[in-house]
């Protein structure tokens, strides 16, 4: 069995590149992340908040602030966010203790649209996935855009490791995500490309094929931090080896893609 070494190359880089960013998106919330919690100001509608030295309940409480005054949220770290008080005690506060809190307009903060904010707002993304061409095991790696909020141009580029050929495989393809707002949802994704088999050069007689290919998806995604997002989906391929025959390829994958 030969695979495309080129393209072996590429998605190993491209893994490796991966697992380096989901390390860093592991650690504390950088400046890039404040700026986008900055402007929140809202004002404490219960007896009191408590604020922390850290992101964490293992952190102490050292300030305690009053009903009707005014905080500032920084940064966030997860479910915890850095707010500034009107004293200027800078401290973490619990999501939970926030979600009572007044914006400007006096209505309640929607702090669960701030958490998804973070997977809305992004556009770009890079993700890996692991699974089955037919019987085949299968390496695939996808780049994807966000037009807008519920639809997603998405560039996929995969490898199959066959028992007497390798298939290196490519496809664009249109995303629809109707309920994208929310951490867990299904989406469906229909889109072209082409696919090339490399015999194993031991087979005699065998020769390298190229084909036109149809695909078609459903899957799941859920929105697992600020960051990543893990997927699942099954796709239909279909292969036009000539004007008069196809091929139909099944291909369950999972993985975890990174916005940047």
């Amino acid at each position: 069995m030969q695979a495309h070494p080129a393209l072996a190359r590429g998605l190993s880089a491209s893994l490796l590149a991966l697992v380096s960013l989901f390390a860093l998106g592991s650690a504390p919330a950088r400046a890039a992340d404040a700026a986008d919690q900055a402007s929140a100001r809202l004002q404490v509608s219960d007896p009191f908040i408590e604020l922390r030295t850290g992101p964490g309940r293992g952190f102490p409480v050292f300030f305690v602030e009053p009903r009707e005054h005014w905080i500032t949220i920084e940064l966030r770290h997860t479910d915890w966010y850095r707010v500034r008080t009107e004293g200027a005690q800078v401290g973490w506060v619990q999501r939970e203790q926030l979600r009572s809190t007044l914006a400007g307009a006096g209505q309640t903060q929607p702090f669960r649209d701030l958490v998804l904010d973070d997977y809305l707002g992004r556009r770009a993304q890079l993700g890996v996935a692991w699974g089955r061409f037919n019987a085949e095991p299968m390496l695939k790696m996808w780049s994807s855009y966000r037009v807008c909020e519920t639809l997603t141009v998405e560039a996929t580029l995969g490898q199959v490791q066959g028992a007497f050929a390798g298939t290196n495989l490519w496809h664009v393809n249109l995303v629809s995500d109707p309920w994208s707002d929310r951490r867990f949802s299904p989406f469906f994704s229909i889109g072209v490309g082409k696919l090339k088999n490399f015999p194993n050069s031991s087979l005699v007689g065998a020769n390298q094929s190229d084909a036109n290919l149809a695909n078609a998806s459903l899957g799941a995604r859920y929105y697992l931090s600020q960051r990543f997002v893990l997927r699942a989906d099954y796709t239909l391929y279909t292969a036009f080896v000539s004007d008069t025959r196809s091929t139909t390829f099944r291909a369950p994958t999972a993985g975890i893609s990174f916005f940047f």
